[in-house]
């Protein structure tokens, strides 16, 4: 049962990349698990704690450490990614030798109420990402321009149209995650403390 790592660019309650991330989640086959990392509780980077990391830092590296794949749904601010997902990227790359992130394979979408969808955030992720040895799902591309009514009731995708858009590319993240996935220790319910919620805290409008 491959388990997926979903982390959330956004700490907004509200967030649209949460909800994006739930839908999506329902688009996914049933044996699939999805965990969400909650990137707002880790506190802000510091090289002089790299010998001593914070148990919340460890709790999330050791998360990152036992998925068979990584999902990454964020909004964009100011031209590029948040900074909380920055820090969450360089936490889980420390100390030197010790990342978590190689071989991992990885989804990257987003949405946005503005009409360039993320697209700039999701190629300053890429740039990460790529230098952290994550194997990142090129095409198809998902820049999302949304709103509330882009959301049924029950969180799921209103549109028919999106969602067939959306389901397209879930089959194709699914066949990558499982194409990258095959030399990565197999899910265990011991190895993980167990599902988390992504914490929203912060008034953002993303």
């Amino acid at each position: 049962m491959p388990q997926i790592a979903v982390i959330v660019g956004s700490l907004r309650r509200e967030s649209f990349n949460l909800r994006l991330a739930h839908a999506l989640e329902k688009l996914a086959p049933e044996d699939f698990i999805f965990q969400y990392l909650d990137i707002g509780q880790l506190p802000l980077y510091n090289q002089d704690d790299d010998g001593q990391q914070a148990e919340s830092v460890l709790q999330f590296k050791q998360a990152v450490s036992a998925s068979q794949g990584l999902l990454f749904v964020t909004p964009e601010y100011n031209r590029s990614i948040p900074g909380v997902l920055k820090n969450a990227l360089d936490h889980a790359s420390r100390p030197y030798g010790t990342s978590v992130w190689p071989g991992k394979p990885a989804g990257v979408l987003g949405a946005s109420i503005g009409a360039i969808g993320t697209a700039l955030a999701q190629q300053h992720l890429r740039n990460v990402l790529a230098y952290l040895d994550v194997p990142t799902l090129g095409q198809p591309e998902v820049f999302l321009k949304v709103d509330d009514a882009f959301f049924a009731e029950d969180g799921s995708v209103a549109s028919e149209d999106s969602r067939k858009f959306l389901q397209k590319w879930m089959d194709a993240y699914v066949a990558w995650v499982k194409k990258h996935a095959a030399g990565l220790p197999a899910f265990t319910d011991s190895a993980t403390q167990g599902p988390s919620t992504a914490a929203e805290r912060q008034p953002w409008s993303s």
